[in-house]
């Protein structure tokens, strides 16, 4: 994850501004997800790569939607190049685990755009971005549910896989409220 030595709370830049930040994390971490599944895929871990694949493509349409939003609102916007990215791990845990900080480093920018949305009055940035809010928490807890079963003692691998076919089951399910994407055709 970048580190500028500034906390997300420091900045005090408008909202849009972050929000364009924000859309280069986003396709980034689409990217750094599709590394992720690439290297559990790798080790033939199918289950788990599944989970990183539909993460980036959770990441790619976070990045999509926050682009549309800023079209919607005559804001200027145009997508850049990419922060680094981490194409091998240690292990299947580490993937997950450095998956986990990127998410949890995901959320404390989310949190920082919500208060910064509030402060300047922007209620609508506010309002979108609070979609992308509970989308955190949900990402967040996937991620920590599975470190809490990597770190089962006794686990295996096999355990692992199992679990994610069990409890996590692979859904994308079209939520209702999402804000909506860049790319998708829109008849009115």
């Amino acid at each position: 994850m970048p580190d500028d030595g500034q906390h997300p709370d420091d900045d005090e830049r408008p909202f849009p501004e972050l929000l364009r930040d924000q859309i280069r994390h986003e396709f980034t971490a689409a990217q750094q997800y599709l590394a992720a599944a690439v290297y559990l895929d790798a080790l033939r871990l199918p289950r788990l790569a599944g989970v990183c694949y539909g993460g980036a493509e959770t990441k790619r349409d976070h990045a999509l939607r926050m682009i549309r939003y800023l079209l919607d609102r005559d804001v200027p916007v145009a997508v850049g190049g990419l922060d680094e990215i981490v194409p091998s791990f240690e292990s299947a845990r580490a993937a997950i685990e450095f998956m986990l900080r990127r998410e949890q480093w995901l959320s404390e920018r989310v949190h920082a755009l919500t208060r910064t949305a509030w402060e300047t009055g922007d209620y609508v940035g506010e309002q979108f971005i609070q979609w992308f809010q509970r989308g955190q928490l949900d990402e967040v807890a996937r991620m920590t549910t599975l470190l809490a079963v990597f770190d089962r003692p006794g686990g295996t691998l096999f355990d692992i896989e199992d679990f994610v076919t069990r409890e996590m089951g692979i859904s994308r399910k079209q939520d209702p409220a999402a804000p909506g994407i860049a790319g998708k055709t829109r008849i009115r």
